[in-house]
């Protein structure tokens, strides 16, 4: 993350510096003739770039400017048209201490690099020197917001880690060094997986030599409340086991723990900013792999609930290991229960990649969930679970199948109706983060590559709608 600092007035001896302009604002004096040369409105994501008398300034245009977001995006459009500078000066003189915050955010989101396995191509903008008012009262404003971003890049560096870097036991290993934040982490194995009957969980891992675990991640607040709960699908690499997915585009398989990945962010956030409100995170690791061990199509498992489920596709093993998750995280009676996995190609095909699905058993809870993605530019879309989809799943030999085989079926929706029957009695709300968990083209707030979508928004929805005393 970029090395923030926040200033009363620029360097002497910067050679970047953007001032932000909002739509219909007007622009700096001594810069108003190059800018209206240059057709530069202040419309959002517009860039551009003058010659300074010290170095080059760029006028970032931040739209109509009505939310923190709109804010957001201008940082990241400023870090992006950056290029080669590895410093960068924000002028927000004469922003609110949020809309500063915002700028920074925005800046350091974009601004995220991946390259623990490789040679950089240069050094990159590393610092930012954001210009303010007053530093006093744009410090906890940017507090408060940097942990959303920690959380959000924490969760863009899991996705990003190639499965021979992250197995179950180097993501265990990386969630236990958040015990350093405050968050007590507890890690099971194959062992207490047994014992716990996460049968689901241990079939899913079992055709692998990486071995399946359960960590479970608690902030325990200050509140006494129910916690909120996070539920992540964490397959830190998918073949798609005995049904095998084809080889092409395998290989991004990788991410098919972004699930638990955002969860984590969302908890590291939480514990920075030290939230008052409870939350729990059961986040299911392994690998569906093949070898002796790997479970069939046809086999009928026994669920931590006790249902059981017959097998029909060994490549649709997310719901499986979030059906042992959710029922382990109802022990924990929380107020709220949201799980995030890349868990269908069918919600991919109904909303592209521009939101996430959204199903669940509570209108408040999906309203909330929403909002808060709207709030941090992570839109949701509300999908339906209706009585047919949860008939479509009875089995001969079962309490449920799994899924169905088959084309053109309405696969997320049978996913959803699938969780369901394991979410408990607590408001639940299920996001199908498969179409947005990578970006495939760099936009204002990210590269191209992972988005650490869902950490942000968690972070918000338990800000917006849990951390009042008096609710509870």
């Amino acid at each position: 993350m970029l090395k923030v600092r926040l200033r009363r007035a620029p360097r002497g001896r910067d050679r970047l510096r953007a001032i932000p302009v909002a739509a219909g604002a007007g622009v700096p004096h001594a810069l108003r003739a190059a800018a209206e040369a240059a057709g530069f409105t202040g419309a959002a994501e517009q860039c551009l770039a003058l010659p300074g008398p010290e170095g080059r300034l760029l006028l970032v245009g931040a739209g109509a400017a009505k939310r923190p977001l709109d804010w957001e995006i201008a940082g990241g459009t400023a870090a992006a048209a950056a290029g080669p500078a590895t410093r960068l000066g924000l002028d927000a003189r004469g922003l609110g201490p949020e809309a500063a915050a915002s700028l920074a955010a925005g800046a350091c989101l974009r601004a995220w690099r991946f390259e623990p396995h490789r040679r950089p191509d240069g050094p990159g903008l590393q610092a930012l020197d954001l210009i303010v008012d007053s530093p006093e009262a744009a410090a906890p404003h940017w507090a408060r917001i940097s942990a959303a971003v920690r959380g959000c890049l924490l969760a863009r560096d899991l996705t990003a880690e190639p499965g021979n870097h992250l197995t179950t036991r180097a993501f265990a290993a990386r969630l236990e060094a958040l015990a350093e934040h405050g968050i007590a982490v507890d890690i099971l194995g194959r062992k207490r997986l047994a014992r716990e009957g996460l049968g689901a969980l241990l079939a899913v891992g079992g055709g692998s030599p990486s071995p399946p675990r359960l960590a479970v991640l608690r902030w325990r607040g200050s509140h006494a409340a129910a916690p909120v709960a996070f539920v992540g699908k964490g397959i830190c690499f998918d073949t798609g086991g005995i049904s095998l997915k084809p080889a092409a585009g395998m290989a991004a398989m990788r991410g098919d723990m972004a699930g638990a990945a955002a969860c984590a962010g969302a908890m590291l956030a939480l514990a920075l900013r030290q939230s008052p409100a409870p939350a729990v995170a059961v986040l299911a690791l392994a690998e569906n792999s093949i070898g002796g061990g790997a479970y069939r199509p046809g086999d009928v498992l026994r669920t931590a609930s006790g249902k059981t489920v017959e097998v029909v596709d060994t490549d649709a093993e997310g719901r499986l290991v979030l059906a042992d998750a959710l029922h382990y995280a109802s022990r924990f009676r929380p107020q709220a229960m949201l799980d995030l996995a890349t868990l269908t190609g069918a919600v991919v095909t109904a909303l592209g990649h521009h939101r996430a699905g959204l199903f669940g058993n509570d209108p408040a809870l999906l309203a909330q969930a929403a909002a808060a993605g709207e709030a941090v530019g992570e839109g949701l879309w509300p999908m339906p679970i209706g009585a047919r989809h949860r008939e479509d799943l009875r089995s001969g030999i079962a309490d449920l199948k799994q899924c169905l085989a088959g084309r053109l079926l309405p696969d997320a929706c049978h996913a959803a109706a699938f969780l369901r029957e394991f979410a408990g009695d607590a408001p639940w709300a299920h996001l199908d983060i498969a179409g947005v968990a990578a970006r495939a083209e760099a936009a204002a707030l990210g590269p191209a590559g992972p988005s650490g979508f869902g950490a942000r928004l968690l972070d918000a929805l338990v800000a917006h709608y849990f951390e009042d005393a008096d609710r509870h």
